[in-house]
This record gives structure tokens, sequence and C-alpha cells, in this order.
């Protein structure tokens, strides 16, 4: 049960408890912030009219990016090539 609560995720993607609970502390953030300025901009549509948007696409973009890398390293993990 605690390695399904804990640590089954975080290995999934490659990262311990501590990188994990980093990285989503720091999306979880940015969201918050993102949604607050949301909710701003729904009372004063002339506030904070790009960014609801420009953090959606800068949470995506990093999660894509993290995925791409991952993808790239157990590639080049699978293809060693030894030279002698």
């Amino acid at each position: 049960m605690f390695n399904a609560l804990f640590r089954d995720h975080p290995a999934e993607v490659g990262e311990s408890y501590g990188e994990h609970l980093a990285a989503a502390s720091g999306f979880g953030a940015k969201m918050v912030a993102g949604g607050l300025a949301c909710m701003v901009h729904a009372v004063v549509p002339g506030l904070f009219v790009t960014t609801g948007s420009g953090t959606v696409r800068r949470l995506y973009e990093a999660m894509v990016a993290k995925r791409s890398a991952k993808r790239r390293a157990s590639i080049e993990l699978q293809s060693v090539e030894w030279v002698i």
C-alpha cells in the first residue's frame, strides 16, 4: 500500500519521491496562480488577458519536453554501441 501511494507513480515517470514532490508542487503552484489570474480576468476583463492561456501553454510544453527527454534517454540507453 505504501509503495502504491508514494513510490509507484514517481518511478513510472522516472523520478524519485523528492523529485516528483518538487515537480508536482511547482506545477500546482503555477496552476493555482494561473487560475487566480483567470478569476480576476473574469471580473476585470482588461487584466491578465493572456495569463491563463500562457500558463497552460508553458506547463504543457514543460511536460511534453520532459516526456521527450525521458524517451530520448531511454532510446539512447537501449542503443549503446561498443567500440573496441
